[in-house]
């Protein structure tokens, strides 16, 4: 998968994508990206909040294409168990469950899901908060993902994930 990874880069021009990439080489890209949006508190010397933690839109662009992926079954829910609470893991295994026995039961054919993020909104109640929405598409509808992210440990962590 790495090297899938490497030559999607490379044909890329330097940068990956991962909303605009198959789901296959988007669970490599989207991890990538989440892994890197995430610095440690202090990296650049700063003291705030706002100036430490890595910008909300783009943590939350990778999050809502790794939930997309958990509910079209291309992508298990623990493998972003780093970037969510125990409530919001909780609650996507239970939808992930259900969304499963909804596609065991209309005996849809597994194809590979093509997913995009579209237009992603960010909005700051609160020092260390952000509210996001972020619009997905897929082949047959779009679907909106609102975000809660909090600062828990110097870096954003969901704390409230909701899929229309």
């Amino acid at each position: 998968m790495a090297r899938e990874a490497q030559r999607i880069e490379d044909d890329a021009g330097g940068s990956t994508q991962p909303e605009q990439v198959a789901v296959g080489s988007a669970v490599v890209a989207a991890t990538e990206r989440l892994s890197s949006a995430q610095d440690p508190p202090g990296a650049d010397g700063s003291s705030t909040a706002e100036d430490v933690l890595p910008d909300p839109a783009e943590t939350a662009r990778a999050l809502a294409l790794c939930v997309a992926e958990i509910l079209s079954g291309a992508r298990e829910v623990d493998s972003i168990a780093r970037w969510i609470t125990e409530d919001v893991q909780r609650h996507l295994q239970q939808r992930a469950a259900f969304a499963a026995r909804a596609r065991s039961v209309a005996r849809r054919r597994n194809r590979r899901p093509s997913i995009r993020v579209g237009s992603v909104l960010v909005c700051r109640p609160a020092d260390g908060v952000a509210e996001v929405s972020v619009v997905v598409h897929t082949r047959s509808h779009a679907r909106a993902v609102a975000i809660r992210l909090e600062e828990r440990a110097g870096r954003w962590r969901a704390t409230a994930i909701g899929m229309l």
